[in-house]
């Protein structure tokens, strides 16, 4: 009965985030009622592998009391405190200086916000703020990626390139450009890196001259893809990327909201990649998702800039729960978590998890298997050599989603029938066999679907 009164309060109230309302209704919610390690547990006492660790954020796993010691601490002794008026926490101020000493290169300055939306939100209002301290207004103009993801806020949403993220809304702004998306399985000049990465360049190059040099303020980029569908550039594409951007002046920065702590193996992709951004965005990960907090990281080139532009006049940017001390304090015991033994855990079950999941290559449906350390694509097609995606009518995401979800496991399931995996880094090798028999039996039954057997016919 609870379940049941929970599922209509929920209709009648609830407005849930990138979801068709009308089919949300008639769908009902799903109640999770708790979780441990990499499973959780429905109200009505379903149990799931977690192949996406909520929402590619949970990366310690479910249920570490150090976690919850942590936050229960500081809730005592100080549960709020702002950062205006020059006050602070010792939690934040902390947790500052352990990123900084983590953060690539001179990425030394660190400002809080609550997740990863207002965290690129906020790198738009520093990048104007920069330029206009520089005494050149007219760069404002900034250069994304097709099927990138950047946040759903007003201005960072389109910045984010996937049509539902801008269809009614007024999205994209005039000022936002968008190149095409590196997309090796897909890429129309072909498979091979160096070719990808020079097209790419010739992109990027041709679209800065297109908008004029001295008018573009900044290039985003993830390491890799998450939302469009887990696409992997090939080795050394960003750091082309960047150059290209170093070459122009233009401001380059990383979005690594779901690739920061451990996602792909180290704290942060960039840092593996071998670049340095001018600025980088982090969330998820940063507190595995216990309490909502990111961050901005800043290069001190950067900094000083806006700092000196600014002067004695205080620099018109700020949250209220910004460096929220509860946040803070969570985000450092994970960050022990992480370096106590979780990172090397991730790599660990990553590598099992690839080997597990490249023995599904000969099934029909399986067109493409992609990833890096606890992050993987599975693209699904109806035709190996002509790459077909599962027909749209089919509803794949909807589909997938609710078989997989009844076989006892979580994943992402794209629109396009692209499978997405970001399981914990806790994850022991149980769990990641469960993750691909899972799997695998989803791939089974979803071949024996009659409009999908037509479809392959």
């Amino acid at each position: 009965m609870l379940a049941n009164s929970l599922i209509e309060l929920d209709r009648a109230h609830l407005i849930h985030p990138v979801a068709s309302y009308r089919g949300h209704e008639r769908q009902g919610v799903r109640v999770l009622k708790s979780a441990s390690g990499a499973t959780v547990t429905e109200a009505n006492g379903h149990q799931l592998v977690d192949g996406f660790a909520g929402l590619w954020c949970v990366n310690a796993g479910y249920g570490h009391e150090s976690i919850i010691e942590a936050a229960t601490k500081q809730l005592r002794e100080l549960p709020y405190a702002t950062g205006y008026f020059d006050l602070g926490s010792e939690p934040a101020i902390r947790l500052a200086a352990e990123l900084a000493e983590r953060a690539p290169g001179d990425l030394n300055r660190v400002y809080f916000t609550l997740g990863g939306s207002d965290a690129v939100d906020s790198t738009i209002r520093f990048v104007r703020y920069y330029w206009n301290a520089k005494g050149q207004p007219q760069r404002d103009q900034f250069i994304s990626i097709q099927q990138g993801y950047h946040g759903s806020s007003t201005v960072g949403a389109g910045l984010t390139a996937l049509p539902a993220f801008h269809a009614g809304f007024g999205l994209p702004f005039d000022w936002q450009h968008k190149i095409a998306s590196p997309y090796p399985y897909r890429n129309p000049v072909g498979s091979d890196d160096e070719t990808i990465i020079a097209a790419s360049l010739a992109a990027l190059k041709a679209k800065i001259e297109e908008i004029g040099p001295d008018r573009v303020a900044a290039f985003y980029a993830e390491p890799i893809q998450g939302s469009g569908g887990v696409i992997v550039p090939p080795k050394g594409w960003i750091k082309a990327m960047r150059d290209l951007c170093s070459h122009y002046g233009v401001l380059f920065i990383a979005d690594e909201v779901i690739t920061g702590f451990g996602r792909t193996g180290p704290l942060f992709a960039c840092a593996d990649e071998g670049i340095v951004p001018d600025m980088m965005t982090v969330a998820k990960g940063l507190t595995s998702g216990y309490v909502p907090m990111g961050a901005v990281f800043m290069a001190d080139h950067v900094y000083d800039v806006i700092a000196d532009g600014a002067g004695e006049t205080a620099v018109g940017h700020g949250f209220t729960y910004s460096a929220h001390p509860v946040s803070a304090a969570v985000a450092l015991e994970v960050l022990k978590l992480y370096e106590g033994g979780l990172l090397d855990n991730g790599v660990k079950a990553g590598k099992r998890l690839l080997e597990g999941l490249n023995t599904l290559r000969d099934h029909p449906l399986v067109g493409d298997i992609r990833g890096r350390g606890m992050l993987y694509g599975v693209e699904l097609v109806t035709d190996k050599a002509k790459k077909t995606p599962l027909p749209p009518a089919s509803q794949p995401a909807r589909r997938i989603f609710d078989r997989a979800w009844e076989n006892g496991l979580v994943i992402r399931a794209f629109p396009q029938g692209v499978l997405g995996y970001a399981p914990p880094l806790c994850c022991t090798d149980a769990d990641i066999d469960a993750i691909v028999e899972r799997t695998r039996q989803t791939l089974d039954q979803t071949l024996n679907d009659a409009d999908i057997r037509q479809a392959m016919a």
